[in-house]
């Protein structure tokens, strides 16, 4: 990639999404309301396409090797209020208001617990 092409992707307005060897880029879900972080997932273009189309957020599932709208399911949707990229373009935050628990184990958010003193607990939210 030229400066000219490098400068553009960090710098301007354009979009140029940078997705890896496996055509895929990591998007943090953070509740646009109360800003905890939510879930880690990944997409690909198909599923960021998705996202952008609908409003609802949709991910790569590579256990399942298809793509996934996230509450497809469970009815947990994420409604997508913002996408933010990062300086070169290979990861998002999507700013998003949950409908109902993030994690498939019941939990608001998926990280529910911390490392303390070589153990997991839980955490306040």
């Amino acid at each position: 990639m030229s400066s000219e092409d490098t400068a553009l992707r960090e710098q301007g307005t354009a979009f140029l999404p940078k997705f890896d060897a496996q055509g895929l880029l990591t998007a943090v879900v953070i509740d646009s309301r109360t800003r905890d972080v939510l879930m880690v997932a990944f997409m690909d273009r198909e599923a960021l396409d998705a996202t952008i189309e609908t409003g609802f957020a949709h991910f790569h599932s590579r256990s399942r090797g298809r793509l996934w709208k996230k509450g497809e399911s469970s009815g947990h949707v994420l409604r997508v209020e913002e996408i933010r990229t990062d300086c070169d373009q290979d990861a998002l935050v999507i700013l998003a208001d949950p409908a109902g628990p993030a994690c498939h184990t019941g939990a608001t958010t998926c990280f529910y617990r911390r490392l303390h003193e070589g153990s997991l607990e839980p955490t306040a939210t």
